[in-house]
Formats: C-alpha cells, sequence, structure tokens
C-alpha cells in the first residue's frame, strides 16, 4: 500500500512551475535589407532605424568619433548598431568599434538626374559619398553661384544596386531651373531621413 504525504493545514499546495533555464530568449531576427524593393517593405520606423545605422558608421568614418558618440548623435542603441551594421565595422585590440573604410551596406538615396530627383539604392559607400558630394556641390553652387565643386567632381554616374546606371545631373541651367522651382533643399539628399 501506497503511503500518502501528510498535507500541511494553512498552506497552498506549491503549484510545479516550469524549469527556469540559463537561455535568454531568442532575439526577434532583423532583415537586413539588400535590394530597393526589399528596403521599401520595411515598415517606416524600420526604413528609418535602417538610415540612421548608416548614417552612424558614415560619422564614425567621416569624423573619427567613437560609435557611443555617434549612435548618441542619431539617438541609436549602439548594440543594434553593432547588430545591424557589423560587416562596416571592425573590432580593434581595446574592444572599441571602428568603422572600415568601405562598407556594402544599402543606402537609398535621393540622387539629382536629369528627369528629377530619384530615389537610388546602392551597396556601395563609396557611391553613397558621391552623391553626397554632388548634392553638397549642387548646393554650394546655388548659393553662391561657384560651380568649381561640381567640375571636381570624378564621377559623373553611378550604378545603383540593380547594376542600372544613373548619370548625375551637371547642367548649370537645369540645376538653376529646379533650384529656382524650389524642387531642391538641404535635406533631399536621404530618402528616408531621420
Amino acid at each position: 500500500m501506497e503511503r500518502r504525504k501528510p498535507r500541511r493545514i494553512g498552506k497552498k499546495p506549491r503549484s510545479r512551475s516550469p524549469a527556469r533555464t540559463s537561455r535568454a530568449a531568442p532575439r526577434k531576427r532583423v532583415a537586413i535589407p539588400r535590394t530597393r524593393g526589399q528596403f521599401l517593405a520595411m515598415s517606416v520606423q524600420a526604413q528609418d532605424r535602417w538610415t540612421r545605422m548608416t548614417r552612424v558608421i558614415r560619422t564614425m568614418r567621416v569624423e573619427g568619433v567613437s560609435l557611443q558618440k555617434a549612435s548618441k548623435e542619431f539617438g541609436l542603441d549602439p548594440r543594434f548598431v553593432i547588430r545591424l551594421g557589423r560587416s562596416a565595422l571592425r573590432k580593434t585590440a581595446n574592444g572599441q568599434y571602428k568603422a572600415k573604410p568601405t562598407d556594402r551596406l544599402l543606402r537609398v538615396l535621393r540622387v539629382l538626374t536629369l528627369d528629377g530627383l530619384r530615389e537610388v539604392a546602392t551597396r556601395d559607400s563609396r557611391l553613397a559619398t558621391l552623391v553626397g558630394e554632388h548634392a553638397n556641390a549642387v548646393q554650394n553652387y546655388l548659393q553662391t553661384g561657384d560651380d568649381s565643386a561640381l567640375r571636381k567632381l570624378k564621377r559623373r554616374t553611378i550604378t545603383d544596386a540593380s547594376g542600372k546606371r544613373v548619370r548625375l545631373l551637371m547642367d548649370l541651367e537645369e540645376i538653376n531651373r529646379r533650384g529656382s522651382a524650389g524642387v531642391l533643399s538641404f535635406e533631399y539628399l536621404y530618402a528616408r531621413s531621420a
């Protein structure tokens, strides 16, 4: 005959809880966009965070600031930047992260072409830099009339992420026309900016 343990009076029987494990809950996977279509399929908030993440890496590269400082400037957690932008970062011997000289992170930028402003996706940080230099040269020309920065640009076309060539607008008369029409503003570069 089986013996039962005496029941304690006044105390509720303890419910069995599942055993705790030392493993943390798995993180939700964040998709890394590789094409313009994948980028546009993301929510507006995800597009904004992705764009800010690429700007953090650009700031680290150009200005030489730390990951923490650049992340704070764009309102992002440095862990988020490391998680999504790891391919553009390298860890130094002292444990700090530095931006690599170039990267292949997708950027969707507005490019001034003969057909007007176009959203172009690129996976080459050097081409993104060229687009930025072109935008700065256009703004400088519109403000001062000095076209020397436009003439100094080494390339006048870029190749987008799908392999299509896109010609940058270099015609001064057309730039004047678009500038006086109010089409161009200081914030036209990033298609999805913070």
